[in-house]
Order: structure tokens, then sequence, then C-alpha cells
């Protein structure tokens, strides 16, 4: 069975993108266009891991990781934050909402996976 990845971010194309990267190494995907939306996704189905980005509308990457850990079934869900981002306070915020990885952009498709490859690891 494959494994479904949830890939969050307000701008179609990074979403296309990063969802083909993912399909083509033989995931699933689930999109959403924002923190809020993201969560309304995540209502019992198994996410086995979430990408998502950090500057978005309505809600953003940190504060929909922090939401999304409060879920009980998905407190343990491993997070990547994929951002143009690079400050270290900003990383330490990811970090301390739940975030395990952070994968800033623009990004190779293959440095992604070998991110969510490793946090796939049973």
């Amino acid at each position: 069975m494959s494994k479904t990845i949830l890939v969050v971010d307000d701008s179609a194309s990074m979403r296309q993108v990063v969802s083909m990267a993912l399909k083509t190494a033989g995931f699933k995907t689930v999109e959403a266009c924002d923190g809020k939306d993201a969560l309304s996704k995540l209502d019992g189905q198994k996410i086995h891991l979430i990408i998502s980005d950090v500057n978005m509308p309505n809600m953003d990457g940190i504060s929909f990781v922090k939401a999304a850990k409060a879920l009980p079934a998905y407190r343990f869900t491993p997070v990547i934050m994929l951002t143009t981002e690079s400050q270290a306070d900003k990383k330490a915020q990811g970090q301390a909402a739940g975030a395990k990885a952070w994968v800033v952009k623009p990004f190779q498709p293959q440095q992604m996976l070998a991110a969510v490859n490793k946090l796939m690891m049973p």
C-alpha cells in the first residue's frame, strides 16, 4: 500500500511540482492551499507525512503544524517545512511546532525525496 503525504502550499504550481515528484516516487498525495484547508483534510484519514509551506494566507505553516500536532491521530506524523524561509529563528519556531526537517525553496526533488524517505523509515 502506498503511503499518503499531505502537501500544503498556497502556490498551486508548487503543490503540483511537489505532488508530481512524490507520485513519481510511488506516494499518494492530498493537497491543501493553506493551513485551514489542510486542517480540514486531517479528518481521520491516515496521513504518513506532511509537507508544508510556512508563509500562507488564512493560517501559516507553523500555526498549522501546531494545530495538527494537537490532534491525537496526527501527533506523531512527521512534518517537513518546504519554504523560502532560511532564518534560524524561523527554523527554531518550526522545530518547536513539531517540524522534523526544513527544505528551502528552490529545491531539488531528490533533496526533498531524501528527506521524505528518511522520515518515512518504519
